[in-house]
């Protein structure tokens, strides 16, 4: 059973910066393609950055030059450094795990094959 734990959210003001952490297990040795999605109150939830297991990453054009994904293997980890932070990335982020890499997940859209965390809360304040 694939379970993911994030970490790292909090409040800070703009221009700050936060570090998310997932720790992912249960992967069983298989391949998955690893991501941030974040959901803001009203809204859908929207991919942030994608990877895979050879480190190609892919990035929303909102946070492109600002946020970036990385990810331990050894560790069974994900990250998110996330730097000059604005009051629109308010929002609960994401981590999920997909085995599929989607035509749905290469535009950074939620799969119904992903697994996903509890998330964990990022407020940026003006």
């Amino acid at each position: 059973q694939v379970q993911l734990i994030e970490s790292g959210g909090g409040s800070v003001k703009a221009g700050g910066s936060l570090r998310l952490s997932c720790v992912a297990s249960g992967f069983a040795g298989r391949t998955y393609f690893m991501g941030w999605f974040r959901q803001a109150p009203g809204k859908e939830r929207e991919g942030v950055a994608i990877i895979n297991s050879y480190g190609r990453t892919r990035y929303a054009d909102s946070v492109k030059g600002r946020f970036t994904i990385s990810k331990d293997n050894v560790k069974n980890q994900l990250y998110l450094q996330m730097d000059s932070l604005k009051p629109e990335d308010t929002a609960m982020y994401y981590c999920s795990a997909d085995r599929y890499y989607s035509a749905q997940l290469a535009s950074l859209r939620p799969t119904s094959t992903a697994y996903w965390g509890q998330g964990t809360q990022v407020t940026v304040s003006s």
